[in-house]
């Protein structure tokens, strides 16, 4: 307790050292980027939680974004990665309670296969912008994709959940050469 002064009350720390042109960039951006967060997240919270964390991403490649040719698009595009990130996992979260097995199914994917989908077919995002969005190529957004749908059709298809037709198992017949 020997951080308290006589009153009792807590020493004000000293703030956090910060570069002068990025407490510039926050003051300046900050309003417009919690106004978009709170539109695509819903909540004051959110959306505070959200713009926070965009400018502490922001403040770990300071050095890195100055270099770049619009300091703005690439501050703004952390912001959007970092807000998609955000109501991507606040929806698998809510999905989890639903009574749909597809949602239920959903929720329980690997978190880059349900960003992958959802951002594809559920948003109707194109592939360039669910690559954009996650960091990845369009290559690896259609393998994302498609292994979710598989896993997808795997989960909604169990044996004892779906109609069977045939109780035995398909065997392949063997070619008989030479007929």
């Amino acid at each position: 307790m020997n951080n308290l002064f006589e009153d009792g009350s807590l020493p004000v720390r000293t703030p956090l050292s910060l570069p002068l042109e990025f407490e510039a960039h926050y003051i300046t951006n900050q309003e417009a980027y919690h106004q978009y967060a709170l539109v695509h997240l819903g909540t004051f919270e959110a959306a505070e939680e959200a713009v926070h964390r965009a400018f502490l991403e922001t403040l770990r490649h300071w050095d890195e974004l100055l270099t770049e040719s619009n300091l703005q698009q690439q501050t703004w595009a952390i912001v959007r990665r970092v807000v998609i990130s955000q109501a991507l996992l606040h929806t698998q979260a809510r999905l989890t309670d639903s009574d749909d097995r597809l949602h239920q199914a959903l929720a329980h994917l690997p978190s880059k296969q349900f960003d992958a989908l959802v951002l594809r077919y559920w948003m109707r995002k194109s592939t360039d912008d669910v690559a954009w969005y996650m960091g990845i190529t369009d290559s690896t957004v259609d393998y994302r994709c498609r292994r979710g749908r598989e896993r997808l059709y795997q989960v909604l298809n169990r044996p004892g959940q779906a109609k069977k037709t045939d109780a035995t198992p398909r065997r392949t017949r063997k070619k008989v050469s030479g007929t």
